[in-house]
Parts: C-alpha cells; structure tokens; sequence
C-alpha cells in the first residue's frame, strides 16, 4: 500500500483530496496537517467524511520520510520551502500550488510577487497534465499539478495548436463556481453579493494566464498570447471556458474533427461533445470538450469540476500514473448530473 499525507488538509481542496483517497485501493492516506485544527478530528471538521476517515489533523508531519507521496494543498508560495525537504527524503510530490507549474522563476515572481526559493526544482518539476505529458509524469518526484481555468482550457485547445490548425492570439472567456476562490469569504465570494448575478474579476491580470500561454506554446513550438476573463457563477463547483481562435488558412471542420478524435478518443477521463455541460461532471475527474465553427474562428468549449480534475483528481490522477498504477483507480465515477 502507498503511504500519502495531505499537507494543507482543511481546505476544499484538502477535502476532495481525502474523500477520493478514503475509497482508493492503492493508496493510504495515513495524516492530514492543518495548523488551525490541528489535535481535531478530520471527520469534525468535514462531516462528510464520517465513517471514512479517522484520522486527526495534525500541525506538521511527524517525519516526511514516513510517506510514499505528499499532496501539498497549501497557498502559492507556501510550498517552495517544503518541496526540497521531501525530495531530499526520496518522498514523492504533488503540488497543488502554483509555485512550480511556471518554468521561468522571473515569470513567477512577476505575477506572484514573490520571490521563488526553490529555484533549483523548477526545472525538475513536471507539469502534471496526463493527457499531454504522460511520459514524462511517470517519471516524475515532483509534479506541478495545474490550475483549475488552465486544464479547462487547454484541453479544450490542444488538439488544435498540437496540429497547426489555429493562429494568432486566444480570447478565453472562463465562468467558475465559488468553491475556486477557497474558503475564506471575500466581498466577490461572500452570498449575498455572488448568489443571484455572474461577476467578471481580475479580468486580463488572472494568474492563470502566463500557465495558459506557457503550455499552449510549448506544444505549438510558438510563442501564444491569451487574453482571459474570468468571471465567477452563483454555483458552488463547476467550470466552463469558452475560447476562440482564427482557424490556419484551408483548415476544414473534418480537420478539426479528427483532431479532437485522435486526441482524446483513448483518453478515459474525457468526452467530446457537442455543447459541454457543467451537471455532467461536476462531482466526477471527466472532462467534457466541443467546438463550433463560425467563419474563420473556432469556438473551443469545455466543462469539468474545479475540485476534482481541476484539484484533487486531478492530483491523484497524476499519483496513479508516478506510481505505474492504472491512472483510473479511485477516480472511476460518474458526474452527478445536477
């Protein structure tokens, strides 16, 4: 049995990580940290785990080389000074950060604003996409499990950068449930002022973006430039982008379809459709992904669940694969379908 331990337990990611655990046949989830709730029970602090876990939470791993693998569900800039002290142990590393996802420090420490420590690890980290760097995830000590809005987005562009089928600048439009923003309230997140209306926030200055164009230019071999708008949903999870790019010049919709086909039709965890839809895989590790073509753009769209393979499904999803496990286990289950 794999040994794991969740650093950052107590938050909506920490959570989600504990309930897919709580049911995986390969993977052992033997401690959970949260300093504000350290000594207490993680089935009191998350009823939904009741019967499931019991364990307690506790304010930092007794000794890291106990585990086989840590997930650290901790802010950005938190994890840059744990992740040396695990690898240094042979312990294996998921991050849920962002502190290694970008493979410049300067392009982190320009939207961060924080200087990164941890320099030497960048280039050893993995961006934990499956459905783009498989190989490279199974040979991986430490992954950069990505961002919610960049997953959503870049599955649903892929198949066309990977065969030269668009060009130019990509517009995203990005529409989130709550949970996404964590559990502190905040003025956009707290109810009364996100329940009954769709809010645009931090609109063309999202973190998210140089991830975005990071990795939609490494797999076209040129430099890509996105233009994001995020905006949050009166829901609790979900996620739904909905990108356009100009087409290359001659490309057809049998060009494209065969794209997405070849792409994605081995790949269990995602589903072409034609109009992707957030009830479909919320609660669930899918990914639902469409186009439509209007004149020379594309309109590229896709659906998954921020907390599942936007997080923590995501994360073990990469876990299965690092340890040569079927990347399904613990993950095989449907959306809820409300």
């Amino acid at each position: 049995m794999i040994k794991a331990a969740v650093v950052g337990g107590s938050g909506y990611t920490g959570g989600e990580l504990a309930r897919i655990l709580s049911r995986h046949p390969n993977i052992s989830l033997e401690a959970m940290t949260s300093r504000q709730n350290a000594g207490k029970a993680v089935a009191e602090v998350m009823p939904f785990l009741r019967g499931f876990n019991d364990l307690s939470f506790v304010d930092k791993l007794p000794n890291n080389g106990d585990f086989d693998i840590v997930f650290l569900a901790t802010p950005h800039t938190a994890s840059m000074a744990l992740v040396p002290q695990f690898i240094e142990c042979g312990v294996k590393v998921v991050d849920l950060s962002a502190d290694y996802r970008l493979k410049d420090s300067q392009t982190y420490e320009k939207w961060y604003a924080h200087q990164h420590t941890d320099v030497e690890n960048i280039s050893k980290a993995v961006y934990g996409l499956p459905e783009l760097f498989r190989k490279d995830i199974s040979r991986a000590d430490l992954v950069a499990n990505p961002g919610c809005y960049p997953t959503c987005t870049i599955l649903s562009l892929a198949p066309l950068f990977q065969n030269g089928l668009a060009k130019g600048k990509v517009i995203v439009d990005a529409k989130s449930g709550t949970s996404g923003a964590g559990q502190e309230p905040t003025k956009n997140t707290h109810h009364p002022n996100c329940g009954s209306t769709i809010n645009p926030y931090k609109v063309g200055t999202h973190r998210h973006t140089p991830e975005i164009e990071e990795v939609l230019s490494e797999i076209t071999g040129k430099d890509i430039d996105v233009i994001f708008s995020p905006h949050l949903l009166p829901i609790v999870r979900g996620m739904l982008t909905t990108s356009y790019v100009d087409l290359a010049e001659g490309v057809t919709k049998e060009d494209i379809t065969m794209a997405y086909k070849s792409a994605y039709d081995e790949e269990h965890f995602i589903r072409i459709t034609s109009v992707p839809a957030i009830p479909a895989v919320v609660g669930s590790n899918f990914c639902e992904v469409g186009f439509e073509i209007v004149g020379s753009t594309l309109i590229a769209m896709s659906s998954l669940d921020n907390l599942v393979k936007g997080a923590a499904g995501q994360a073990v999803q990469n876990a299965n694969i690092m340890f040569k496990i079927n990347e399904t286990t613990g993950l095989d289950f449907p959306g809820l379908g409300v």
